[in-house]
């Protein structure tokens, strides 16, 4: 029998607590990213860069973060975003499909399904 494929649009994501977020002046998420390892070090030392980062999200991605809370899938989060930004957001599931693989790449969320998944094997 064939392994069946796992379809994206159904993974759950839900923010990484080891990240903390805020909202900025202009209303977007801003999520603190510690500078950690040898060089960032070296570079805080001599060049006098910060300790922490802070990654601004724009309108679709503040969105998006607020959309995430572990319960709704990627299909649920692309729904609200086409009932809020209407055609703005298309292509709407490729756009979307690379935010949420970047943030999940960048470690700021996590998939609760997978995790699921991977412990029930």
């Amino acid at each position: 029998m064939a392994k069946q494929k796992d379809n994206y649009l159904d993974y759950v994501p839900k923010h990484n607590s080891l990240f903390e977020c805020r909202e900025n002046k202009k209303g977007h998420v801003e999520v603190k990213v510690h500078n950690k390892g040898i060089f960032n070090r070296i570079a805080q030392l001599i060049a006098r860069k910060p300790r922490y980062s802070y990654i601004e999200l724009d309108d679709f991605g503040t969105f998006v973060w607020h959309s995430i809370d572990g319960v709704r899938s990627i299909y649920d989060i692309g729904q609200l975003v086409k009932e809020h930004f209407g055609d703005k957001a298309e292509p709407l599931y490729e756009r979307l499909c690379y935010f949420i693989k970047l943030l999940h790449k960048n470690q700021f969320i996590v998939y609760m399904n997978k995790i699921n998944k991977q412990i029930n094997k």
